[in-house]
């Protein structure tokens, strides 16, 4: 009699063979992405708009989305269509509402962290030791300002996963010869390229990972090997980065490019010392910020001391542990001057803070290249006198204490962190913005006159998106802006809707004719002469005027663009954003048999009162 058969189900198999499916080294995987994606929740959902994420909501508001002056635009330095077309998405679901950017942030990190454990295990396979350069790349503040911003997170998230995935097709291509791998490589690296151009590092990154793993595991001719088994994938990509430094040329206005050498070795010197050899120890702990500036890393001594001595530490017992790891070593250096010269040939000058390098938002990619060296070392040969390293448990006590205190020197300097980020002028101002637009709709179908935002919240750097004509443009809860109104109204530094006034930076003389002022008719243009200059701005007008009938006047500064402004018959008063320079305004009327008599008025700000 033949034994009875175990019992199955079609949705279980054989029975407890899906508990045995997933290696242990997997499950310790999946459990410390979901305890970071955790802690990462919180800082994503605890931040808001900043700067740049609020140029990115303007220009969204303002712009087709398929656009190319939209898509390529040179902002800041950076050719980014793909980040343009998310954001605008994104914004135009719900403008000014921070649930889709920060849920975009946690997909977006989630997708590099899968591909960069993709990645480790196409070098590692499920060993334990896979774990390290895991804890290490998942844990490190080196990637908490680059994740937190989300204007540099739509650049630098997809980079990674770029980068992580091409690394894995580079190698596995090396491995089978399989052609699809060079395929999916060269389109993942375009996508990559899409959202930032640094991604054009990532074919020679995936280059170097390959063949570092083909010569610490014995091939002397790593390099040829490595070249000839992938050449279609690294000869396609070679041609998509030259064309993409073609757009790039062309797109982007070239005198950013700094030739301050000294500024860069300056910059690239603190970032050393004041940001990676402190992430290495979980740091930097503290951290500073003078709004609207992003927080720079300011490490103690203590921890500044703890990380050199974690890498002098790493350096001796990997060296004394491996073979072939000197080619490892000196890529990795390689690669921190790397990645970060360019930027800061494009951003040093005599008038850069040193701070600028330890805000780390430069780092997230520095942090995946580190991890998949690391994984590249564990595959090297073991020498034979250092069996004192073997496995056992002294060894697996030791280690899980370093990466518990790593772990918790990480947390705390992310906790810090968000401390500092939530220091953001941004929040309250657009909050009370919305609510007070929403109300003056509600209240007055009075137009609002353009102003620029609160300098803590968008710079002047920024224009014309310090706008709020342009930062507002998506929401449909607010009354319609327009170069004249009836009641002045403007944000205040809060971002409260005030009733406002016109300060006499200026003031308009008072005009020739008696009982009128200046006489203005269609065939009559009239100078309105100024007690002084005005530099170039944009500056409000307050004109008080009696007209005969409905109509419209044009008017501008000596050095200025004209403005059209409607009119009513009787005793009134209308204010204009005049935007120009001069010593006098001419004003002419548009409609015919329009008559108007224009009494002298302020020139200057629009202020609360």
């Amino acid at each position: 009699m033949k034994p009875a058969a175990p019992v199955t189900s079609a949705r279980t198999g054989p029975p407890y063979r899906w508990a045995t499916r997933i290696p242990n080294v997997a499950l310790a995987a999946g459990a410390l992405i979901a305890v970071q994606l955790a802690i990462r929740a919180v800082l994503a959902f605890r931040g808001y708009f900043y700067w740049d994420d609020l140029i990115l909501v303007g220009r969204a508001g303002t712009h087709g989305l398929l656009s190319p002056a939209y898509l390529f635009d040179d902002h800041d330095g950076h050719v980014m269509p793909a980040a343009f077309l998310v954001a605008g998405a994104i914004t135009r679901l719900a403008p000014l509402d921070w649930i889709g950017p920060a849920v975009s942030l946690l997909v977006l990190q989630l997708l590099a962290w899968l591909a960069l454990l993709r990645a480790l295990h196409v070098i590692l396979g499920w060993r334990p030791v896979l774990l390290v350069p895991l804890t290490f790349a998942l844990f490190t503040p080196l990637g908490v300002p680059g994740f937190a911003w989300w204007a540099a997170a739509l650049n630098s998230l997809p980079m990674l996963t770029a980068l992580a995935w091409v690394c894995a097709d580079a190698i596995v291509l090396v491995r089978t010869g399989n052609q699809r791998y060079a395929v999916t490589g060269v389109l993942v690296y375009l996508g990559g390229l899409l959202f930032f151009e640094k991604a054009a590092v990532i074919p020679f990154v995936a280059f170097a990972i390959a063949a570092l793993l083909c010569h610490v595991q014995g091939d002397r001719a790593a390099l040829a090997t490595v070249w000839r088994a992938g050449l279609r994938l690294w000869a396609v990509s070679l041609g998509l980065t030259g064309a993409w430094i073609a757009v790039y040329v062309v797109v982007v206005n070239q005198r950013r490019w700094s030739s301050d050498l000294a500024m860069t070795w300056d910059l690239l010197r603190r970032s050393i010392t004041h940001g990676i050899v402190p992430g290495l120890a979980g740091g930097p702990w503290a951290w500073a910020r003078w709004a609207p500036a992003s927080p720079w890393a300011t490490p103690p001594l203590a921890v500044q001391v703890l990380g050199w001595l974690v890498l002098a530490a790493a350096l001796g017992v990997s060296l004394a542990r491996k073979r072939h790891l000197v080619p490892v070593w000196l890529t990795a250096a390689g690669y921190v001057v790397a990645c970060q010269v360019p930027i800061y040939l494009m951003r040093s000058s005599r008038f850069t803070a040193l701070e600028l390098a330890q805000t780390l938002r430069y780092f997230p990619d520095l942090v995946v290249v580190l991890a998949l060296l690391a994984a590249v070392g564990f595959c090297a040969p073991n020498r034979p006198s250092s069996r004192w390293l073997d496995a056992s448990v002294g060894r697996a006590v030791v280690a899980t204490a370093l990466a518990g205190a790593f772990v918790a020197s990480s947390c705390y300097s992310t906790a810090t962190f968000l401390t500092s980020w939530r220091d953001n002028p941004a929040q309250p101002y657009l909050q009370n913005a919305r609510r007070g637009l929403a109300d003056a709709r509600a209240a007055s179908s009075a137009p609002l006159l353009d102003q620029e935002v609160d300098p803590l919240v968008l710079g002047r750097v920024a224009w014309p998106e310090n706008l709020a004509s342009r930062l507002f443009a998506l929401l449909r809860d607010r009354p319609e802006f327009a170069s004249a109104t009836t009641r002045l109204r403007v944000l205040d530094s809060s971002g409260r809707l005030a009733d406002a006034q016109v300060t006499w930076v200026r003031t308009m003389l008072p005009g020739p004719v008696p009982q009128c002022g200046y006489f203005v008719q269609p065939d009559r243009p009239v100078r309105l002469v100024l007690d002084g200059p005005l530099l170039p701005t944009d500056w409000t007008v307050e004109l008080n005027y009696l007209a005969n009938s409905d109509g419209s006047i044009t008017l501008s500064l000596s050095d200025g663009r004209d403005t059209k402004v409607p009119v009513h018959p009787g005793l009134n008063r209308v204010y204009i954003r005049l935007p120009g320079a001069g010593n006098a305004i001419t004003a002419r009327a548009d409609t015919a048999a329009l008559a108007i008599c224009i009494a002298a008025g302020p020139v200057g700000y629009a202020l609360p009162k």
